[in-house]
């Protein structure tokens, strides 16, 4: 069970940081997109991170 838990968050972590910060660093956009952008990867990573946290207490309780 761990093992399919860190592949999904490892697939998931991969997935955020090819899709997002690849329009952030090579965007055509103005600068304030880029900043949207960035900031959205980075809730996302809070957000994975937490999640990640969470679900690993809940299977290391079991």
């Amino acid at each position: 069970m761990k093992i399919l838990l860190h592949t999904f968050f490892i697939i998931l972590l991969i997935v955020v940081t090819f899709l997002g910060l690849g329009p952030v660093l090579i965007a055509d956009g103005s600068i304030q997109e880029r900043i949207w952008t960035a900031a959205i990867v980075i809730v996302l990573y809070l957000v994975i991170s937490f999640s990640y946290r969470i679900a690993l207490k809940k299977v290391n309780k079991r």
